[in-house]
């Protein structure tokens, strides 16, 4: 069996992988990094209601993403080969827990491998309906998809998960390299944290449409 290689040079593996790592990581936590349930779970605790809960993470993982952003990009584009698979993960990751913890607190179980699915999906906004549609999945973006995912046989639901690791390669490569204030120590450290800043903020916005009624249509 072959391994798909882009013309951008991520074969289906890393694709693969970078999804699979993702949802590792972002999703059960990892060392000091902890879970998405947990830290719904203490949000949840401190505001006492899960619309507050959700502002509250909305926020710390705002800052979180700020803060990468900005200390993996303070090298300008001498340090860029190293720092921008750094910035990478660390964005991806964070943004992952986000909306993990996100459809937690709107009853999903993100145990269940569709779930996992759906918050990854996420993770591409408005371009997931396209993403779904070149994966054979013929089923539309929304909240509608976690339920659609869950009948989608193995095979389908290992090429979305491919789908979703090229595009969200493709776009972090962009991301990094489009941005000229990276050349320059310090300013690259304040275009890196605003980006992803933006950028977070724009999937926090599609994770509370994704998963606002996740208790009507989660089993």
């Amino acid at each position: 069996m072959t391994d798909n290689t882009t013309s951008d040079g991520f074969t289906d593996q890393l694709a693969e992988g970078f999804v699979r790592r993702l949802m590792d990581i972002g999703v059960d936590g990892f060392g000091p990094f902890d879970s998405a349930e947990a830290v719904a779970e203490e949000a949840l605790s401190e505001r006492g209601d899960v619309a507050g809960a959700i502002d509250e993470l909305v926020s710390d993982h705002t800052r979180l993403a700020g803060i990468n952003g900005f200390l993996t990009g303070l090298g300008g584009f001498v340090t860029l080969p190293v720092a921008l698979p750094a910035n990478v993960a660390g964005f991806y990751t964070v943004a992952t827990r986000l909306v993990a913890a996100i459809a937690h607190l709107r009853g999903h179980d993100i145990d269940d491998e569709a779930t996992r699915t759906a918050v990854m999906l996420t993770l591409t906004g408005d371009d997931a309906s396209d993403l779904l549609a070149k994966a054979g999945a013929a089923i539309p973006a929304g909240r509608a998809a976690t339920m659609a995912l869950k009948r989608l046989p193995t095979s389908v639901m290992t090429l979305v998960n491919k789908a979703i690791g090229f595009r969200l390669l493709v776009s972090a490569g962009g991301k990094g390299f489009a941005k000229l204030g990276r050349a320059v120590p310090v300013a690259g450290g304040v275009v890196g944290g605003t980006v992803d800043v933006v950028l977070l903020r724009s999937i926090a916005k599609h994770a509370r449409k994704e998963f606002a009624e996740a208790t009507t249509i989660s089993t």
